[in-house]
């Protein structure tokens, strides 16, 4: 055996071993600067699930600044934010069906809108299309609450989603 021969083959199995590495080190998502969080929740016997990625605000001004006013914005970090319900609900007294939705925000000085859109799984926001939305609501927000680091979901027992992160306080209820 030429002594090129084995040399292309160990520069191959290196490649394949390193490209193995780069793979599994992407797909683990916990090591990400933006975690992926996962909140689930039963409200009147509907399931619901929301998984997330919650970005820090690092001594950043996150409102108007980083996250701007009247932009899409994906609700947390990397992927969009995913909302999947078990069984059709009520937002607003607005039905939305059982399913799964990229959940995005537009984020105001006094109220956010809710979009609730039919392409669930993509990255951020950039591939956002208004024309694929299900449900559209709008909500009152609130400024000035003690900072949050990390941004947040939480569901309630009475199914109000609450969403915070740096001094802003925002939640819609579902029925």
């Amino acid at each position: 055996m030429n002594k090129s021969y084995f040399l292309n083959r160990l520069v191959l199995v290196v490649f394949f071993v390193a490209a193995t590495f780069v793979v599994n080190a992407q797909s683990d998502k916990s090591n990400r600067k933006s975690p992926p969080a996962k909140i689930s929740a039963k409200i009147n016997g509907v399931s619901l699930t929301i998984d997330y990625s919650q970005p820090s605000k690092k001594g950043r001004t996150i409102w108007g600044g980083l996250i701007k006013y009247g932009n899409v914005w994906r609700t947390g970090a990397n992927e969009a934010t995913t909302f999947n319900i078990s069984a059709d609900i009520k937002i607003k007294g607005k039905v939305l069906k059982a399913g799964k939705y990229g959940l995005f925000t537009i984020p105001g000085k006094e109220e956010w809108t809710i979009i609730f859109n039919n392409v669930p799984d993509q990255w951020g926001s950039g591939g956002y299309d208004e024309s694929k939305d299900e449900l559209r609501v709008t909500t009152k927000a609130s400024y000035g609450n003690p900072v949050v680091e990390k941004f947040t979901i939480d569901v309630d027992s009475k199914g109000n989603i609450i969403m915070k992160w740096d001094d802003a306080v925002v939640s819609f209820k579902i029925s």
